[in-house]
């Protein structure tokens, strides 16, 4: 564990430490000048930073310029005004420096109870929330006293933090503490290895034949020149051996389809347009290559970002740096930094002065920051835009575009959803070069590991459905997420389903504090809540892997969203079921309901395959696809016929 730098030190200085500048010259500042000026750089060798050299050599400066106006007028020379100065004021010089070799030598805190609360803008700690004065070494993380370090650590599963209170300052500045054994690989710290991805032996002597009938056992589909072959264990990507630890600690045992294909790829630097199911382990599959490429040695200044992951939700962002720090645990100078809006800007400023490889941003926080140029993107090699369907939407998509325009030309793009329109697939193409595209089961469609019931409820039925779908003991599985189209909406179903059903039910949405999100979301994942309320932001990426049973009380208003939505109970392989009432409010949907739905083999409600809306834009489809055939089948022997065609129907 270690403290904080100089400089941060000064940021956040008390008061009473604060020297304030002599308004007139007298020999007690005067010798506080000289003391600063000279011994003062003696004492700590050259640790100084530049801007206070630059201080010291203006306050210097500035003593030399009044004693030339003193000695001027009075006839003093410096000599003797330092004598005078050093008889009358020698107690207090002493009681000085004995109190800055007290406040130098102050042992770590070791207990949270004896910690201050912190002020706004300080860093806080992981653990209670008191200031956190120190920098754990092992995880990066911020805490406030040993005790809390210790307890961190067990959280992490990096030992059982009692050896925390053995350890002793060595300097003032680094605190030791237990590391993660660095193993080596054949021999070369990994700190020297230079990681190159190659295709592992077992991989390349597979035939093609075997290679196809592994990716249509898996409904993997590919697109692109040279495309890597999939990988069957992450054994076969053969990673440094402290990655592949942090990997199994984190439970990921073997690749799921999505990652067999995406890492190697990933890891070959090639450019990506990725979609899979929800829950397909889709955020696991960018990193590996992400964490990989940050760890390359590079010769720029180590504190550049080289990585830059782009997420459309805070929610999403911290939950991707939190599998992020998973991947890093052990590995040197491997730092990550949140960047996200509704959080302190201060403490994420703060932040980005550590040597930071790896940044996680909504991007409107990440342009707030550039425009501060508090951190610069011109040394990042490697982007993640996760969600990519929603970030080039209207709202994001500018935002992206400038974002972007901050990296240098030469950088790796991975881009992932659930779903990628055609439209939103040709404006991604622009962002990419030579991409290889890869597309895990049946594009755009529903998760296939959730059960989906489609329900025809007018309006004031709906409250009484979902009561009826809570006490029901077949379907209620516990935490059950109900999604909603509105904040109000969420708030006012929250109170009823609470009231009515007697179950602890919560309502989340984007007008709640981040901090009482971030509340609920982990209540959500370990079981306090039995019921959540939710507009779209627990709709995109979120592992919510305990979550079986998830109703759309209010139909989504893209089909994309319902996948995202429909995806949210069916989590890396995990069989959930999915409940959707709609009615007419829904009919501009109908048939696309109908063509994704019915695929997947549900029931789908006679309301609506009987619905006049329905048939009237399957009238159309099939009349835009004829008029779309008959501009296909143009050749040089019908040509003159269709344009005859044409002239008849002008008549």
């Amino acid at each position: 564990m270690r403290t904080r730098g100089r400089l941060t030190i000064k940021m956040f200085m008390p008061r009473a430490v604060k020297v304030k500048r002599p308004s007139q010259v007298s020999g007690k500042h005067l010798n506080k000048k000289i003391k600063v000026g000279k011994e003062g750089r003696e004492d700590q060798g050259g640790s100084e930073t530049p801007v206070q050299k630059e201080e010291a050599y203006e306050d210097n400066k500035q003593l030399e310029e009044e004693m030339q106006a003193v000695g001027g007028s009075g006839g003093l020379t410096e000599s003797s005004l330092q004598e005078d100065v050093h008889k009358s004021d020698l107690n207090d010089t002493v009681e000085e420096e004995e109190e800055e070799e007290e406040e130098e030598e102050q042992p770590v805190k070791s207990f949270k109870k004896i910690q201050r609360w912190p002020e706004p803008g300080e860093p806080v700690c992981v653990m209670c929330g008191r200031y956190g004065e120190y920098i754990c070494d092992s995880t990066d993380n911020d805490v406030c006293s040993l005790e809390c370090k210790a307890k961190h650590l067990v959280q992490m599963g990096m030992g059982t933090g009692a050896d925390v209170f053995d350890h002793k300052d060595n300097n003032g500045d680094e605190r030791t503490q237990p590391r993660l054994p660095a193993v080596n690989t054949n021999g070369v710290d990994e700190r020297e290895a230079g990681y190159v991805y190659r295709d592992d032996q077992f991989i390349s002597d597979l035939t093609d034949e075997q290679v196809q009938r592994i990716k249509r056992e898996l409904i993997i589909e590919t697109q692109g020149e040279d495309v890597r072959r999939p990988i069957i264990e992450f054994e076969h990507c053969r990673f440094p051996a402290t990655l592949g630890g942090n990997l199994k600690k984190a439970g990921y045992e073997a690749p799921t389809p999505v990652q067999m294909q995406m890492v190697p790829v990933g890891l070959s630097g090639r450019d990506v347009i990725a979609s899979a199911d929800t829950g397909s382990g889709k955020t696991v599959a960018f990193l590996l290559p992400v964490v990989v490429r940050a760890m390359e040695k590079s010769a720029h200044n180590a504190s550049s970002p080289v990585a830059l992951i782009l997420t459309p939700t805070r929610e999403l962002a911290i939950q991707i740096e939190r599998q992020a720090k998973e991947l890093v645990m052990g590995l040197p100078n491997m730092r990550t930094v949140l960047l996200v809006g509704g959080m302190p800007l201060p403490q994420q400023l703060h932040r980005l002065k550590s040597s930071i490889k790896i940044i996680i941003a909504t991007p409107g926080r990440l342009l707030e920051i550039l425009k501060q140029k508090a951190v610069q993107l011109d040394k990042v090699k490697v982007v993640v835009v996760d969600e990519v369907d929603t970030m080039l939407k209207m709202g994001f998509q500018q935002q992206v575009l400038e974002v972007l325009e901050e990296v240098p030309e030469e950088h790796q793009t991975l881009l992932v959803s659930a779903t990628i329109p055609t439209g939103t697939e040709e404006l991604a193409a622009r962002l990419v070069r030579d991409p290889v595209r890869i597309a895990i089961g049946e594009k755009n469609q529903p998760c296939a590991n959730v059960r989906q019931i489609l329900l025809w409820l007018e309006e004031p039925s709906k409250k009484k459905k979902l009561f009826e779908i809570l006490n029901d003991s077949k379907l209620y599985q516990p935490p059950v997420v109900v999604f909603v189209d509105c904040k109000l909406g969420a708030d006012l179903l929250c109170e009823a389903v609470a009231k009515v059903t007697g179950l602890k039910t919560v309502a989340i949405h984007s007008d709640k504090s981040q901090r009482e999100r971030n509340r609920i979301l982990r209540g959500l994942l370990d079981g306090d809540f039995e019921v959540v309320i939710s507009t779209g932001v627990l709709g995109r990426g979120l592992d919510l892997v305990n979550v079986r049973l998830v109703v759309n009380f209010d139909m989504p208003n893209t089909m994309d969203e319902y996948v995202h939505q429909v995806g949210r109970a069916g989590r890396l392989g995990h069989r959930g079921t999915a409940i959707t009432l709609l009615n007419n409010n829904n009919k501009r949907l109908f048939l696309e309901v109908v063509k994704r739905v019915k695929l997947t083999g549900s029931i789908l409600p006679p309301q609506l395959l009987n619905s006049p809306h329905l048939h009237e834009q399957q009238r159309r489809e099939k009349q835009k696809a004829k008029q779309g055939s008959d501009d296909t089948l143009v050749t040089k022997n019908n040509l003159l016929d269709i344009i005859r065609k044409h002239d008849r129907r002008k008549k």
